[in-house]
């Protein structure tokens, strides 16, 4: 009998739920374990006294009369997640507990005692506190965003719904998924049947769909959709959210519409562009040759006499005219660049060079010009147009040259790599008049001009079209300079390029 005595009170001292024993009408402590007495923290010489002596604080919480209801009535009482103000150490703190009044019965069958059982919560208690904050913060931000969540129960077919569920899907109660689902448009039945068979690889589910009301009036949703498994990997559940998105669809098509209408617009301007150069090169060309033609018949005229003055009018004419036919050509060449596609072919830039050399032989040698040309890649491109783009460069050199110096211009190369694209990064620079470091930019504008006409020929549109060539070709070029210290033009070009046509 001791030994079961003994191992009795072996298993109450070392079990991790609080217990202990009231006797007497005053509740008087027979038995706590060192659980219980750790949970009122009141120090360990508590046997004797009385519950209340202990623990006052529980007076007020009706937690005493709970007790002594149970030793009077014999009927136990059981609390869940309740709240239990102690004092501990001289504070008063929040506890949430499971616990419970058990009656005790002598052997007579009369009540003697109460024994008293608990277990703390509260790490749970504010734990679930926090969950349903979070849930309902969630829920308001749903509504607030105009949306509905739905969880559907792949077993039962049954739905449940919340926030604006209802609303979106104008319906006043809730009805079964296939109802729903017949309210679909029929041209978006077969999507949501793909979205809902694709979730069930993947997971998620996302699509757009049309509601169709009573009164045939349509309205754009969004939906979004998990697929949850059950414990043997099987879907089980579908929990997601459906969002209003009809003005935002009918948004989108307005701005579709809107872009259409513009990029027609924009191409008959173009088309309008294209046609406009096309009756200057035609219509203004042949006058501007003929005032060429007839301006040096009058001038090689053998029975005129011409003084200094009229020698120097008919040069300005000659000279005007030649402006005139340099601007034309100009215009032309910038307004028609981006009309028409060019193939992509293998490109030699020494070549390139080389032809272009021979095509400034005239001006190279007037002006005693030194070019000096580092060995330079293959690349990819329009021949014409990156013919062009080193003529304008390699002509501009020489053209803002200084008037007291021949002009030298180098060319070099170095192969760089960005993203992992090879480029080649080639440098035109020259000992020329050079440019106000505040206009580098500006001097790729169209018709934009930093020196006078009379100084220096030109429409202005020589690095206007050097810089479209560029972008053409996926590059990029910019202008380094100071003022009468030469200019350095770094070109920047990929190797190859990703198209067939430029």
């Amino acid at each position: 009998m001791y030994d079961n005595l003994l191992l009795l009170k072996d298993i109450v001292d070392n079990a991790p739920l609080p217990i202990a024993v009231y006797v007497g009408h005053e509740l008087q402590v027979e038995l706590a374990n060192p659980a219980m007495i750790k949970t009122w923290g009141k120090g360990d010489q508590v046997i004797g006294k009385k519950y209340l002596d202990i623990v006052p604080e529980i007076e007020s919480q009706q937690i005493f009369d709970q007790a002594m209801n149970v030793l009077n009535t014999g009927i136990p009482f059981h609390a869940n997640d309740k709240r239990v103000d102690l004092v501990i150490d001289g504070v008063m703190k929040p506890h949430y507990f499971n616990y419970c009044f058990i009656p005790l019965y002598n052997t007579q069958g009369n009540i003697y005692g109460v024994m008293n059982t608990g277990t703390e919560v509260t790490d749970l208690h504010l734990a679930k506190q926090d969950m349903e904050s979070a849930e309902e913060r969630l829920r308001i931000a749903i509504e607030a965003c105009g949306m509905g969540t739905y969880e559907i129960d792949l077993a039962t077919k049954k739905i449940k719904t919340s926030g604006n569920f209802n609303t979106i899907w104008s319906i006043d109660n809730e009805i079964p998924n296939d109802e729903l689902i017949k309210k679909l448009h029929p041209d978006d039945q077969l999507l949501r049947e793909e979205a809902h068979l694709n979730a069930l690889e993947t997971g998620k589910m996302s699509y757009e769909a049309r509601i169709v009301n009573e009164d045939q009036s349509i309205k754009w949703v969004k939906v979004n959709g998990k697929i949850i498994n059950d414990e043997n990997g099987k879907p089980n559940t579908i929990i997601g959210i459906i969002q209003d998105i009809h003005e935002q669809r009918r948004f989108e098509e307005e701005l579709k519409k809107q872009v259409t209408e513009n990029i027609e617009e924009l191409r008959r301007s173009n088309d309008d562009l294209l046609h406009f150069a096309n009756v200057v090169s035609h219509d203004l060309k042949e006058p501007v040759r003929k005032i060429k033609i007839f301006n040096s018949l009058l001038r090689n005229e053998s029975r005129i006499h011409f003084d200094e003055n009229s020698k120097k009018y008919l040069n300005k004419v000659d000279q005007s005219a030649q402006r005139m036919q340099t601007i034309i050509e100009g215009i032309l060449a910038y307004s028609t660049l981006n009309k028409s596609t060019q193939p992509i072919e293998k490109i030699n830039l020494d070549e390139i060079v080389e032809n272009i050399k021979t095509d400034l032989e005239l001006i190279i040698k007037e002006k005693d010009a030194i070019l000096i040309t580092s060995e330079l890649p293959e690349i990819e491109g329009a021949t014409i147009l990156i013919h062009q783009l080193f003529y304008n460069l390699i002509h501009n050199a020489l053209k803002f040259s200084k008037a007291d110096q021949p002009p030298r211009v180098t060319i070099s190369f170095s192969l760089i790599k960005n993203n992992g694209i090879d480029y080649a990064k080639i440098i035109v620079k020259d000992n020329g008049i050079g440019v106000d470091p505040i206009f580098a930019d500006r001097i790729f504008n169209a018709f934009e001009r930093l020196h006078s006409k009379d100084q220096y020929e030109g429409n202005g549109l020589g690095l206007a079209l050097c810089r479209k060539i560029a972008k053409r070709h996926n590059g990029i070029i910019s202008c380094v300079s100071e003022i009468d210290n030469g200019a350095e033009f770094i070109l920047t070009l990929p190797l190859k390029q990703l198209a067939e046509t430029i």
